[in-house]
């Protein structure tokens, strides 16, 4: 799935931070196009990424119009329509799969992936099966006003992110997005579309962040060390 049309000018503001070049031989896959990762697709979209593949099994409901950027005329439709279809309004050249289901193994992914479901056990499930394969693998977390951003871009963030998938037991009660915000999803899908951008760039890339949006607090963990950030599921 690839498509090298790009306006050149339409992106030409960003050209010494995204290079385009390196955009139009990619695939992303983003898994889960709810609060953080329709946030993803979108900047994607406007970044001047020519191929994303939508993964997602559920449909629009209200609580999505203000903890996910969905719109009102988007309600019962399937998250993965509705964000294509948001992203074509973007650019209408990029190249859009579309897969109404859960992630499963037989699913082909890109070179790049965003991991944005609402579980531990989810995102495990997903990293046995795709992480090995994709050469850029970003994870967003959230949890009310904090965030946490995991990025597997070399051998320190491969060590370092299977030591992050503790056992669903052991989350905080309640799912990610279960106290959510639009601004805090937005946040996350930047810093996550930031780790990306350095990667493009053969730039270092941060395999563990933390950010505390009420206590104003960040922690860079380049080391790849844990980050002091309550179990997010």
């Amino acid at each position: 799935m690839r498509n090298a049309t790009v306006d050149i000018s339409r992106l030409s503001r960003q050209q010494g931070l995204v290079p385009s070049d390196r955009l139009v031989d990619l695939t992303v896959t983003v898994i889960g196009v709810g609060a953080i990762g329709r946030q993803v697709a979108l900047q994607l979209a406007a970044i001047g990424v020519r191929s994303i593949q939508l993964i997602d099994f559920d449909s629009v409901d209200e609580t999505n119009i203000t903890t996910q950027g969905y719109l009102a005329s988007d309600v019962g439709t399937l998250k993965v329509e509705a964000t294509s279809d948001a992203v074509r309004q973007i650019d209408a050249d990029i190249q859009i799969e579309t897969i109404n289901d859960r992630f499963r193994p037989r699913h082909s992914t890109g070179e790049a992936i965003f991991c944005c479901v609402d579980s531990i056990s989810a995102r495990t499930a997903i990293w046995r099966s795709a992480g090995a394969s994709c050469q850029f693998w970003a994870d967003g977390r959230m949890l009310g006003e904090t965030i946490r951003i995991l990025c597997v871009a070399n051998d320190t963030g491969r060590t370092h992110y299977p030591t992050t998938l503790f056992r669903q037991e052991q989350a905080q009660q309640g799912q990610c997005t279960a106290r959510s915000t639009i601004y805090t999803a937005s946040i996350a899908a930047g810093l996550m579309l930031h780790q990306f951008t350095r990667w493009i760039r053969n730039l270092p890339t941060d395999p563990d962040l933390t950010f505390n949006l009420l206590a104003s607090e960040i922690a860079v963990n380049a080391d790849g060390e844990p980050a002091r950030l309550p179990n997010a599921g």
